[in-house]
């Protein structure tokens, strides 16, 4: 929304204004007059943003359930079904973004490339969390942290 003129400190209590369809002359953070159309597209682009944020994040929560204990450096990417479901997941989720027409039955509307790394982060995080969480199941067995995090 920021990158579009929507900064945080306009955003709330905005919510009444941006679904009512009778305003088509709402302003944003720069003064930049949104009809009602115009703002509904924004919505649902960010809402196709959020759906590939979930896969992003999906590649490392499906990378770590791989393994309970060992390292995904010692295990290695070998499943070659797990690998073509990653590929598979994010091709899908290209497909919904960039076919014309699923904006009027998905209400999905393309993105710019770099809001496909918006969640990288947050999958890096959850990645080194885990590593760190298996480290300590391997040095510490039986201690606390295997009592509460070991499925």
């Amino acid at each position: 929304m920021a990158e579009n003129g929507f900064l945080p400190d306009r955003l709330p209590n905005l919510r009444a204004d941006w679904d009512d369809q009778t305003i088509n002359n709402l302003e944003d953070s720069y003064g930049q007059q949104w009809s009602y159309a115009q703002r509904k597209v924004l919505e649902y682009t960010c809402h196709t943003a959020f759906f590939v944020s979930i896969v992003v994040v999906q590649w490392a929560d499906v990378i770590i359930c791989k393994t309970r204990k060992n390292s995904l450096i010692h295990q290695g990417m070998h499943n070659w079904v797990l690998n073509t479901g990653l590929i598979f997941e994010t091709c899908l989720a290209a497909f919904l973004s960039y076919t014309p027409g699923l904006e009027n039955g998905l209400r999905m509307y393309p993105l710019r490339i770099g809001w496909w790394f918006t969640a990288i982060p947050f999958s890096i995080l959850i990645f080194i969390y885990d590593e760190c969480r298996r480290l300590i199941l391997r040095r510490r067995p039986g201690g606390w942290v295997e009592h509460e995090t070991y499925y």
